[in-house]
């Protein structure tokens, strides 16, 4: 895992990946990149991927991928993710590298099963573009807290966006079951939805009431790596809370998706205990 100190979001997001730049070129040969910002909702900036986070992916991005990237997201707001692209400042993205945006709530669905309140199995529709082997997924998104798993890190950004909203009927509901079941939820998607290229931007991260109505935490600080399971350790380290606390990363450890053990994860760039901020946590965590 890359840690990177500092403010300027896209110079960080850029070195931070850079050690990765190999390993990368090999993942995304013959495959559909797709830059997955983090986008709760459309109207609250704080909850969003910051724009800048998203040029140091594609200033790392463009020499290494030679089609088109996709920028894409499936937001529960009734408005659409295409308006969120709008609000937060994506749009001029288009002139300045080769991107185009999807609303993934617009795209075909796949039926899968996760566990009801009841522990009967519970019908939850998935975009199928989260599912195809032949999609290689960059998840991008702030530190947050979360009121029902603790944290919103780079795991929870691609499980939680792969319900589909069809603006009639969300399926992302679907999940929230009580919060051991949540947790086992996101585990059970896990199996088959994961991000080959994580990013953490910490420059300014949410605290308290999120992963939509915190207050900033100005953290100065951007992890990134290629597995998932240890770039959120080492969120979950920067913002102050146990890695055993966050069930859903703690299953994926445990079941092998990456490594969550600390003293296994090598580090590039800071030391990540010199950056330690606690973060206030949801108050109903």
């Amino acid at each position: 895992v890359s840690v990177m100190a500092g403010t300027d979001r896209r110079s960080m997001v850029y070195t931070a990946l850079k050690p990765f730049e190999d390993e990368v070129r090999k993942a995304v040969r013959g495959r559909r990149v797709i830059v997955k910002p983090n986008m709760v909702v459309v109207t609250e900036p704080l909850c969003a991927t910051h724009a800048d986070a998203l040029r140091g992916v594609l200033d790392f991005l463009g020499p290494i991928v030679k089609d088109e990237i996709l920028i894409a997201e499936s937001t529960i707001s009734k408005e659409g993710s295409l308006k969120g692209f709008e609000n937060y400042g994506y749009l001029p993205l288009v002139k300045e590298y080769r991107v185009s945006f999807a609303d993934l709530n617009a795209r075909p669905s796949t039926m899968a099963w996760i566990l009801g309140k009841d522990h009967h199995p519970l019908g939850i529709r998935i975009i199928s573009d989260f599912l195809d082997p032949k999609n290689y997924f960059v998840s991008v998104c702030r530190l947050k807290t979360h009121d029902t798993v603790v944290a919103t890190l780079t795991a929870k950004n691609m499980l939680m966006a792969a319900p589909l909203n069809d603006y009639t009927k969300s399926d992302k509901s679907l999940m929230h079951q009580g919060f051991k079941e949540m947790n086992w939820n996101l585990f059970q998607l896990a199996s088959g939805i994961r991000p080959g290229l994580a990013v953490l931007n910490g420059v300014e991260g949410m605290q308290g009431n999120g992963p939509v109505r915190g207050i900033p935490c100005p953290h100065g600080v951007v992890a990134a790596g290629t597995d998932f399971v240890a770039v959120d350790c080492i969120g979950t380290q920067l913002m102050g809370i146990p890695f055993e606390d966050v069930g859903y990363l703690t299953y994926c450890a445990n079941a092998g998706y990456g490594c969550g053990d600390r003293s296994k994860i090598e580090i590039i760039g800071e030391d990540p205990s010199k950056h330690v901020v606690r973060y206030k946590l949801h108050e109903t965590v």
